[in-house]
């Protein structure tokens, strides 16, 4: 049989990632690795965890070892919505679905809101994850040019007049790949964008607990929510996504979608249709966690505190022995950094050199819509101790270095 032929035709437009691809290149323990958006695994609270499930098997093992609703543990969605619920903005449990990661909120939202060819608004570059999950629809994204403070707003407008879209998707706060943050001044004028447009948007955010500074911002949705005077997320356009998997463990596979009911309503039927349901023991040890609220307060405060002083000490690091030549962003918050290297460079080539010196990285080009982005990497500081954090970045110096001289 030629499987080949036999294929739809939407898998011509399926690859697999490159990031995880290149992760099966670094699991030499000798390789020290930025590719990875991979959270310290030495911050897991195993012991937690363990109580946890614990005490679940031992009051409700029955119940947590069953079969479950579609839409989720009751009392998880309920935490969910109280914590994204303000003021006179009340969110509903019923606006809430369970998912298994994030990353299936993706497929999802593609499947009930994508056609063939439909134009997808995107941050350039964009989360390479959603590219994957898109794709295959065959669609139209459209690149919006981005700075140090995010989606430049006159582009965004400009784009809107001379085009329809079907979506925007963007990562506001500590943006996958460049780290970059989405201003408080533009987070008003996206929202006022969106209303006028009658534009929806997929915010995902993934990273925003991760906050370095005093505060976190406010997320779209409540900006939309505040321009708006809504009540309720049912009025309002933006699908906010999140997950539990950087700032507890992302073995667990939970994360979570908040939209309006008929958005949850069709994504429940297509979870019903692609695995009925998030795992039922996952749900129950991650409740059983978070209403320990002093612990996890602490617990994601805790990382706040080492990931600030990870990303310091890899941005010094460039400092010194980076080419000045190579610039890179400042991440006020997550997981990342993007370097730009002089136009002329190849960070794939780069990224050759680098192998053979026991050191990773994610090339820029797939995150770039267009053929751009050849001469950018993204590096992970999230998921290294501090001294494999030097000794690494020494050696991409030493790399960068050497390859300039030989031109």
């Amino acid at each position: 049989m030629r499987w080949d032929d036999r294929f739809a035709s939407r898998t011509s437009f399926m690859s697999r990632s490159t990031v995880r691809e290149i992760l099966k290149l670094t699991a030499k323990p000798e390789v020290i690795s930025f590719a990875g958006g991979l959270p310290a695994p030495e911050l897991f609270p195993v012991e937690r965890i363990r109580e946890a499930a614990d005490t679940v098997l031992q009051e409700r093992g029955r119940e947590v070892l069953q079969y479950s609703t579609s839409e989720g543990m009751p009392e998880l969605r309920s935490w969910i919505a109280q914590s994204l619920s303000h003021g006179s903005f009340q969110m509903s449990p019923d606006n809430i679905l369970i998912l298994s990661g994030s990353q299936q909120a993706l497929d999802f939202v593609g499947r009930v809101l994508l056609n063939e060819r439909d134009t997808v608004i995107v941050e350039n570059p964009t989360y390479v994850g959603m590219l994957s999950a898109w794709k295959p629809y065959d669609l139209h994204f459209s690149p919006v040019a981005t700075d140090a403070d995010g989606i430049i707003m006159d582009e965004l407008g400009a784009l809107l007049q001379r085009e329809s879209a079907k979506l925007l998707y963007a990562i506001p706060s500590f943006q996958n790949p460049q780290g970059t943050t989405l201003s408080r001044e533009r987070r008003v004028q996206l929202a006022d964008l969106l209303i006028e447009h009658d534009l929806p948007m997929y915010e995902d955010d993934p990273y925003g607990e991760l906050y370095f500074t005093e505060e976190k911002l406010p997320s779209v949705l409540e900006m939309e929510v505040a321009r708006r005077g809504a009540t309720s997320i049912d009025e309002c356009n933006v699908i906010y996504a999140g997950t539990f998997s950087k700032v507890l463990i992302p073995g667990l596979r939970v994360g979570w979608v908040a939209a309006a009911f008929p958005v949850i309503d069709k994504m429940v039927q297509v979870k019903q249709a692609a695995d009925l349901h998030t795992s039922t023991l996952s749900q129950f040890i991650t409740y059983e966690v978070l209403r320990d609220s002093e612990f996890f307060t602490q617990h994601v405060m805790n990382l706040r505190k080492v990931y600030r002083q990870r990303r310091d000490l890899m941005l010094s690091s460039m400092a010194q022995y980076f080419p000045e030549e190579v610039t890179w962003t400042t991440p006020a918050g997550g997981l990342f950094t993007m370097v730009t290297l002089p136009d002329h460079m190849n960070a794939a080539h780069v990224l050759q050199e680098a192998i053979k010196h026991n050191v990773a990285f994610v090339p820029g080009a797939d995150f770039f819509i267009g053929n751009t982005g050849k001469n950018t990497f993204r590096l992970n500081y999230s998921n290294s101790r501090e001294e494999r954090i030097v000794e690494g970045i020494q050696r991409i110096g030493a790399v960068l270095k050497a390859m300039m001289v030989r031109g």
